[in-house]
């Protein structure tokens, strides 16, 4: 691997995962170790991208789609694996020797009591980290964050000035910053709806290795592609 300082990182990348099924099916593996591994690569990927001058990095771990059209068992299987991966000793020692904080960026209502405390446990225990930004996206979709918006203005008493700020900061997701980088792994090309307001001016980034296979290396082309791309924001 190319061990040379990168010169322009993305300072915030997000990443849809795609691929942890077809990847446990090709290795003879059940969900619950698909979805492991892919959990696990996840926290390995944002303390590499760390390294290499990253500063946010949100992750889609659950979109407001699956939530609908996934079944009860794959459901169960990963609120189960979130739910873990909260308590998780040497997790939590990993994220506070890197410095990582985490949030939870979605509706919350929808998802079980217990793994909703397992989330607000970690998110507690790391607020007080200030060299990464990790957002989880659980039970996030991008037009529900919009209609979220829009609802909260829509309740507001008296005239409402609408401006760009107005509306970021009703969205769910509005503590997440401008996104430069998105990357989404197993040869799919589509946002899917991906943090729509903060993708506006994003570069995109797809890999046709499935989650669980993707590695530093990789990693490291995709943000050496995006700091040789010229951005024009409009220009």
């Amino acid at each position: 691997m190319n061990v040379n300082k990168i010169t322009n990182p993305p300072s915030h990348i997000a990443i849809i995962p795609d691929g942890n099924r077809r990847w446990a099916r090709e290795h003879m593996l059940n969900l619950y170790n698909g979805y492991n591994l892919g959990i696990k690569k996840f926290i390995d990927v944002s303390l590499w991208a760390k390294k290499l001058g990253v500063r946010t990095i949100s992750v889609w771990a659950l979109s407001t789609e699956n939530l609908s059209n996934r079944s009860q068992q794959e459901l169960s299987i990963l609120y189960s694996l979130y739910k873990r991966a909260a308590y998780d000793k040497s997790l939590l020692k990993k994220l506070e020797r890197n410095k990582a904080r985490v949030n939870i960026i979605g509706d919350s209502s929808k998802l079980p009591k217990d793994l909703n405390a397992a989330l607000q446990s970690v998110k507690e225990k790391t607020k007080g980290n200030d060299e990464l930004s990790i957002n989880i996206l659980l039970d996030y979709g991008g037009r529900d964050d919009l209609l979220y918006a829009v609802k909260r203005l829509m309740g507001r008493k008296g005239k409402i000035k609408l401006t760009y700020d107005t509306i970021k900061q009703n969205l769910r997701s509005a503590l997440v910053p401008d996104i430069d980088l998105v990357i989404r792994t197993s040869g799919e090309q589509r946002t899917s709806g991906l943090l729509p307001w903060q993708t506006s001016y994003s570069e995109f980034y797809f890999s046709k290795k499935y989650w669980p296979s993707f590695n530093r290396d990789d990693l490291r082309i995709a943000i050496e592609d995006f700091s040789n791309r010229q951005r024009r924001f409009g220009k």
